[in-house]
């Protein structure tokens, strides 16, 4: 067994693969042993990498984009992908199936606090339909779950979510308007590392490309329930049928990728829509940022 420091940036439900790889055992029948640690703050995460205190980490790609744009010598790297679709959705009270982006126009939204990439991506999307975000009555500085509160006391007509707490909220008399997924591919979410940590620990950096793919395989084939069963102990308190939502709801919309390809397009609807509003100076590229050799040799 290789022991492996692998480091989550905050417990999320469209993280579920990897706990799912965790629980089991995929990376372990690969001779991979992971100690996962959760970092909290995500710039700790990229600094863990280069002092050598962690080996890897999952993220964003935006953060590897991000360091490249500001250093074209940057050492971090991004492999495997595991969501490749948006996973923020768009919630309001109520249903309203005629719903379409051009109608924030005349309504308050409540954006992500958290992490800055569905906002980005959102406004991205505004901007390709002719609608200047900065005209929009947006609302910064909450929380997810304040957001959503506000939604349902008719304090704001919208709100950007990832679940549960969009189901928790549809749950409580609100629904889904749009799907950030429907854009299409977008990266969200992949392994990175420094490319002196992947050489140094190759083998067991493939053992974990390889348990990916074999988890990757039984998420899309298990019911629902199987699946939430075995992600359950990662979320604690969750109330069973608010789980199965929201891994039902990211399968249909196609957040998780099948296989640990990472692809071109998914990178560059991410780093487009960073550089489109203003996020990143330059584009640095797919090549740059994204190491397509190991997980080929690990899927050979």
């Amino acid at each position: 067994m290789t022991t492996i420091v692998l480091q989550e940036p905050f417990r999320a439900l469209f993280y579920s693969p990897f706990y799912a790889a965790l629980a089991r055992g995929d990376f372990a029948a690969q001779g991979v042993e992971v100690q996962l640690i959760t970092v909290g703050e995500p710039d700790r995460a990229v600094a863990n990498l280069l002092s050598g205190a962690a080996d890897l980490a999952w993220s964003g790609p935006m953060r590897v984009i991000r360091d490249h744009a500001a250093d074209p010598d940057s050492p971090l790297v991004s492999f495997a992908g595991v969501a490749m679709r948006d996973p923020f959705l768009l919630v309001g009270r109520g249903a309203n199936p005629g719903f379409n982006l051009h109608n924030l126009a005349a309504m308050r939204l409540g954006v992500v606090s958290e992490v800055p990439t569905p906002w980005w991506c959102l406004q991205q999307d505004l901007l390709q339909i002719g609608l200047d975000p900065k005209q929009l009555a947006v609302t910064t500085g909450r929380s997810m779950a304040e957001n959503a509160a506000a939604v349902l006391e008719g304090e704001i007509e919208v709100a950007q979510l990832f679940e549960p707490f969009a189901s928790q909220a549809v749950a409580a008399g609100g629904a889904v308007w749009h799907a950030q997924a429907d854009r299409g591919p977008t990266s969200y979410t992949a392994f990175y590392a420094t490319r002196a940590a992947l050489a140094a620990k190759r083998q067991a950096m493939i053992g974990l490309v390889r348990g990916l793919a074999a988890m990757q395989r039984w998420l899309h084939a298990a019911p629902v329930t199987e699946v939430a069963a075995t992600v359950a102990p990662y979320f604690e308190g969750l109330e069973r049928p608010v789980l199965e939502s929201g891994i039902a709801r990211y399968r249909q919309l196609g957040v998780w990728a099948r296989d640990p390809v990472f692809p071109e397009a998914a990178f560059d609807a991410l780093e487009g829509a960073m550089f489109g509003v203003g996020a990143i100076p330059r584009r640095p590229g797919f090549a740059a940022c994204v190491d397509t050799a190991l997980v080929a040799e690990a899927l050979a």
